[in-house]
């Protein structure tokens, strides 16, 4: 990007506040304040930015819903010389929010793509999380419902190699925490140390750190979980009485029938208590299993 106040063409990815509004960078301002437009996930969330620095910028939406059928029309004007920043309700775009299907298709295009450096709650949790920041692995929102949760741990349980240590970054929802702490601790065991960020850089900013079992505590006393979250885990090889919850339920049931002499239908019931799922659920998934063959 040019040293001067005009900028050159392109599309620029501007980092904004994830909280406190006075974490935005000089450059970030003056980029939104030159650019011909603003391509925001929520033009009523960037307009709060906008109205507190005196930033008149147009700008029109560009969100998860939409983004794919704008992107060709963003393009057709960045082709024609002018500059666009995307910026997302708070953090870095395209960080579990919008922003890089209109990147990829400007990179392909040819056209200039600058990032704006800024705020980002996953590596501010990190670096204050007490954990290693030398090894990690940023993972997002992990699924909804627990059984596809649970199998998203279990297979990133398998990733962390013997000897290491990797910290695993994820963002939840309030009303989902308890139930994630409780499948954390259903691979890695209670002791497993994690940190709960919530409300960062907010008013009501909180880490909570120490082992699964104790943050979950802590949260499970309160009335209510409230506010953004930001889930730590550090994430160790697992132990011998951890894996056979890390692989595939075929394959502990196959493990525990040659280790222990068990039938079929005992293994698969073992298998499902190591898993906290009931019989019946743990026969449907061996069932999907067997059928994806």
């Amino acid at each position: 990007m040019a040293d001067d106040q005009r900028l050159a063409p392109g599309l620029y990815l501007v980092g904004t506040p994830i909280g406190n509004l006075e974490d935005i960078t000089l450059r970030a301002l003056r980029v939104l304040k030159s650019v011909n437009r603003i391509a925001c996930e929520d033009t009523r969330q960037t307009q709060k930015l906008l109205n507190h620095y005196g930033i008149a910028t147009p700008t029109t939406s560009c969100h998860e819903h939409n983004e794919t059928e704008k992107t060709p029309e963003f393009i057709e004007q960045l082709q024609a010389g002018a500059s666009i920043a995307v910026v997302s309700d708070a953090g870095m775009p395209g960080i579990s929010d919008p922003g890089m299907t209109l990147a990829r298709a400007a990179i392909e295009a040819g056209i200039a793509v600058y990032p704006i450096p800024g705020a980002n709650a996953a590596l501010s949790a990190l670096v204050a999380s007490g954990l290693s920041a030398s090894s990690f692995l940023y993972v997002g929102f992990l699924a909804a419902k627990s059984g596809a949760r649970r199998a998203e741990l279990e297979a990133l349980a398998e990733r962390v190699r013997e000897g290491e240590i990797l910290t695993l970054v994820f963002y939840e929802a309030p009303h989902r925490i308890l139930e994630t702490l409780e499948d954390v601790a259903k691979v890695w065991g209670s002791e497993c140390r994690v940190a709960v960020a919530r409300e960062l850089t907010k008013l009501h900013e909180e880490f909570l750190r120490g082992t699964v079992s104790e943050v979950r505590s802590n949260l499970a006393s309160r009335d209510r979980v409230r506010g953004e979250i930001t889930l730590l885990v550090e994430a160790k090889p697992l132990t011998g009485d951890q894996v056979g919850i890390s692989t595939s339920l075929k394959e502990r049931v196959a493990a525990l029938q040659k280790s222990e002499g068990l039938d079929e239908m005992a293994a698969l019931k073992r298998a499902a208590r190591e898993r906290g799922i009931s019989k019946s659920e743990a026969y449907r998934e061996m069932q999907r299993e067997r059928s994806r063959r």
